[in-house]
């Protein structure tokens, strides 16, 4: 149950997103806008229940809500040929405790620009993009240069202050790939 949104040919920081709805893991279906009814802002992450890069932050997805009540978190399952089962699964499985909306055809990653998991943005209550890419750049445990770029942009929108980085590149696993299309057999 998606809405149909037009095809953007670039998305700029500070300009608007559209709202879209997608169906829930819980049965229903929520749009961004439901998201961000009284609240300051959303984060929304593209996310795989699949991606080893997406695992690193089940905590960190699993209390966001506790650590920033003023803002949404909008997790979007979008990895092409991800199934509500397998979401579902691994929700019980880590014991997680965010709300994932599920993207299975991966359209609304498209129209995000997004390509791999994890990739998070940044809006403020009125959709407007604020911050987009990577969660931050951990390499592995007690990294001497860790650097929490999500975490760094909010802290600076809700303190009211201009964003010192509002782009960086991300990484992850892929949302849709040829080898995701290969037959089985070769």
């Amino acid at each position: 149950m998606q809405e149909q949104i037009p095809i953007q040919k670039s998305q700029e920081i500070g300009a608007a997103l559209e709202d879209f709805t997608l169906l829930n893991t819980r049965g229903g279906s929520q749009s961004l806008g439901e998201f961000l009814k009284g609240k300051k802002g959303a984060v929304v992450i593209f996310w795989s229940c699949i991606c080893s890069h997406c695992v690193r932050y089940d905590l960190y997805l699993s209390t966001f809500n506790e650590i920033h009540p003023e803002l949404s978190l909008l997790v979007i399952a979008s990895r092409k040929g991800e199934t509500a089962q397998q979401i579902h699964d691994s929700t019980v499985r880590r014991n997680l405790r965010f709300s994932i909306l599920h993207d299975p055809d991966g359209s609304v990653a498209s129209r995000w620009f997004t390509q791999q998991t994890p990739r998070a943005f940044l809006i403020d209550a009125n959709r407007i993009l604020l911050y987009r890419g990577a969660i931050d750049n951990y390499k592995y445990p007690d990294d001497p240069n860790f650097v929490a770029y999500l975490e760094a942009a909010i802290r600076e929108f809700l303190a009211g202050q201009p964003l010192t980085r509002n782009d960086t590149a991300s990484f992850g696993c892929a949302i849709q790939s040829v080898y995701y299309n290969l037959p089985k057999q070769l």
